[in-house]
């Protein structure tokens, strides 16, 4: 009996075919990590970026980056800076906090603030605009301090 050979078609390798498809898998889990996630809403919501307090960050200085007027973060409220990943408050008038924009559950982003707290979207964690402190969810610990400085009516993240 005669076996006949087999010769495979031309064309890409089986690992070839399951690297590059591991490779587009991964390419789309780091794009959507990655994206951007403004959201230009103002009030006691939240902007794309946030801010920290006076309080926060000392006196009058410079060298910083600016990040808002002290009108644009309204009393009571704040204003996530995503880019900066700060988040600043205004827990009373001419007061202002700043805090890392980084839930302390798992990493995710806060992403507005509302009825006096932080918001964290992915497991619900809220923070004190007052302290950074843990109001509600799974977060174990307070949202960090950022220094901040007041000048005028700007508000820049100390250098």
């Amino acid at each position: 009996m005669t076996s006949a050979s087999f010769h495979p078609a031309a064309g890409p390798a089986r690992r070839t075919v399951v690297a590059a498809a591991g490779a587009a898998g991964l390419t789309a889990v780091l794009a959507a990590c990655g994206g951007s996630d403004e959201d230009g809403s103002g009030g006691t919501g939240a902007a794309s970026s946030g801010a920290p307090s006076e309080e926060a960050g000392g006196g009058e200085g410079g060298g910083g980056t600016d990040l808002a007027a002290t009108a644009d973060i309204p009393e009571g409220g704040g204003m996530v800076f995503a880019d900066q990943k700060v988040v600043v408050t205004q827990p009373s008038a001419g007061e202002f906090k700043a805090f890392s924009a980084t839930c302390t559950h798992q990493g995710c982003a806060v992403k507005s603030v509302s009825d006096g707290v932080i918001n964290c979207p992915c497991h619900n964690s809220n923070f004190s605009i007052t302290d950074g402190s843990v109001q509600s969810g799974p977060a174990p610990k307070p949202l960090p301090a950022v220094r901040i400085t007041v000048s005028g009516d700007s508000i820049q993240l100390a250098g």
